[in-house]
């Protein structure tokens, strides 16, 4: 199976427009700051997720696929963050924190996949 035909894969970049069009409304002062910082996490997410499946062994595959789960959970962080400095508002946070735990199941599931390899 090709990691583009994944789900976890999908719904992680979707998670990752969700961050992007988000931030496009970030104060200015912030785009070297928490909105570089998010965007980076989001975009990880499904590059790790594809590294991850590139590679040859269920060992290296799940190392990439921490990675990922590691950048969920410091994206996590950061919506909590610009919810606290009002850069978003509480639904922009329920609907991102909603895709944050979708993707986090899904995570989860393929690396419990991966360790029963």
């Amino acid at each position: 199976m090709e990691y583009k035909d994944l789900e976890v894969w999908m719904e992680a970049r979707k998670l990752t427009k969700l961050v992007y069009d988000t931030t496009t409304n970030y104060p200015k002062e912030e785009i070297f700051g928490l909105t570089n910082q998010m965007r980076r996490c989001a975009v990880s997410v499904p590059s790790n997720i594809a590294e991850g499946c590139g590679r040859n062994t269920s060992k290296d595959t799940i190392h990439f696929l921490f990675i990922a789960r590691g950048s969920l959970y410091e994206l996590e962080s950061q919506i909590y963050l610009s919810s606290d400095l009002e850069f978003i508002n509480d639904d922009k946070l329920a609907s991102i924190s909603k895709q944050i735990i979708l993707c986090k199941k899904l995570l989860n599931g393929f690396i419990n996949y991966y360790r029963k390899k």
